[in-house]
């Protein structure tokens, strides 16, 4: 390992760990750099960098999904989640636990964000949970567990950016993620439904009963959510808009319901952009730092050199997966996904690609491992959203949380031994476009 390696890695963790802003961290690792090892120019190139990653239309879908979460989170849509889903569960396991599961997937695919689904169901389901007498710690575990879908059901911020960086169709990862994010949650919920089997204790004894029609009038509540998720989803995959028009839709869409609904008031919408102006600010700095790091790497040559000393190792596909997975954990200790991603992807896509990998497959494999980071210390976003919810000792949040985080693994092998599951769908739509 060279000097510029050592001392870049040295100077980013040795700032991270001092508890410098992630984006400046990132930005002055980069400066330091590019002054000690070259005679570039640092502050032209930062300014080509910070134009370079911001310049992009396809971030302009960012600020639109975190309004239209922040939009849902503020007015009735989702109480009616939980309403709506509530007769749906009585018969499983574990019932009202699974609306931690059911809930998060369904609000993941209106927000894209991981700390806001969260948020959101959290503050719908965890008060009701405690109150009927639901095990806490699962309670917990299964809210930060399904609150990673965010990332990976479409649409997601995430795989924006992934895409964007990458250079491949945000389109095919929307439709690749959703086959993963079905089978996420359906473990998710199949382990809740297991603990609870095994430990009745976990859940209350008692079954509420609703009729035949106060289950289909449960349906309605499901809807305004609903009528989103179709509205996004539809406008894409039919081809009458592109993931940053569908953004526009979606928040023209959420506007429209929440009025109908008799929400749409001034002290919702400017709370709404308040929260939005916030996220996509701190967004847009790690993403700053982040390019501006990247950049400064390729003067240095230390992708190349990276990609060349691991490429001389004659790892296998395989062996190459289980390291980069190793890897983005380790990282997740330190970092949120989004720096995880603009940091690295100029080495690990690059070999990922050589030794096989579809760059759909790759960014559906990244999102995932990046979920695991979301709810391991010390800088698991969703472990902190819970303990401000919950109020409890993170220790008692990060032990709740540990079986999804093996869950998540799990997941992982499932999709490197069965690949058809994130490229099926892609596949199948290419072949209809085809046709």
């Amino acid at each position: 390992m060279n000097l510029t390696l050592l001392t870049v890695l040295f100077t980013v963790f040795g700032f991270l760990l001092s508890g410098v802003w992630i984006a400046l961290s990132l930005m002055a690792t980069a400066g330091i750099s590019l002054e000690l090892f070259t005679n570039l120019p640092v502050g032209k190139i930062w300014a080509q960098a910070l134009w370079n990653s911001l310049n992009n239309w396809a971030l302009a879908a960012l600020p639109m999904f975190i309004f239209l979460g922040e939009m849902i989170m503020r007015t009735k849509m989702s109480v009616l989640l939980f309403e709506g889903l509530k007769p749906w569960v009585q018969f499983i396991p574990g019932r009202l636990l699974h609306i931690n599961v059911v809930g998060s997937a369904i609000f993941a695919a209106v927000s894209g964000s991981s700390p806001a689904t969260v948020a959101t169901i959290g503050k719908i389901t965890l008060r009701r949970l405690d109150e009927e007498g639901y095990d806490k710690s699962l309670s917990y575990g299964s809210l930060a567990g399904a609150g990673t879908l965010g990332l990976l059901i479409p649409p997601s911020i995430v795989l924006i950016i992934y895409g964007v960086l990458g250079e491949v169709s945000i389109g095919r990862l929307f439709i690749a993620g959703i086959l993963p994010g079905l089978l996420l949650a359906g473990l998710y919920s199949g382990y809740v439904a297991i603990r609870v089997l095994i430990n009745p204790k976990l859940a209350p004894s008692g079954r509420e009963t609703f009729t035949a029609k106060e289950m289909l009038a449960s349906l309605w509540k499901l809807f305004p959510v609903s009528f989103l998720i179709m509205f996004i989803l539809g406008s894409i995959y039919t081809g009458f808009a592109t993931p940053s028009e569908a953004a526009a839709l979606g928040v023209l869409g959420g506007i429209v319901v929440a009025g109908l609904l008799g929400d749409l008031t001034w002290r919702n919408l400017i709370d709404s952009v308040k929260g939005t102006i916030n996220t996509s600010s701190m967004i847009c700095f790690i993403i700053v730092g982040a390019s501006f790091l990247s950049v400064a790497m390729g003067y240095l040559h230390l992708p190349a050199t990276i990609a060349t000393y691991i490429g001389s190792l004659g790892l296998g596909p395989y062996v190459m997966i289980l390291l980069f997975t190793i890897f983005y954990i380790i990282l997740g200790f330190f970092l949120d996904g989004i720096s995880m991603i603009v940091m690295t992807l100029p080495i690990t896509l690059p070999l990922a690609v050589l030794s096989g990998f579809d760059p759909v497959w790759f960014g559906i494999f990244l999102v995932l491992v990046i979920e695991a980071g979301q709810i391991t210390p010390p800088v698991g976003f969703n472990l902190f959203v819970l303990q401000g919810l919950t109020n409890e000792p993170l220790e008692k949040i990060v032990i709740a949380a540990a079986p999804f985080f093996l869950i998540i693994l799990f997941a992982i092998l499932l999709i490197t031994t069965f690949p058809e599951v994130v490229l099926l769908l892609p596949g199948l739509v290419m072949k209809g476009a085809a046709g």
